[in-house]
């Protein structure tokens, strides 16, 4: 069985790659920027969801 992060560490991803995405999607930075912290978000929120699907 492979082990999983922390949800905390994946909570804590999830909240500072959604806030970095909105910041440089309002201040019109780097677009390759923006979408890599885009990404990740959707990374981490896809691990949270199998986190709690292989939990419960």
């Amino acid at each position: 069985m492979k082990k999983s992060p922390p949800r905390a560490l994946l909570w804590s991803v999830l909240v500072l790659s959604a806030a970095a995405n909105a910041i440089t999607s309002a201040l019109g930075v780097n677009l390759v920027l923006s979408t890599v912290f885009g990404v990740v978000t959707l990374a981490a929120g896809i691990a949270l969801v199998a986190n709690y699907r292989t939990r419960h």
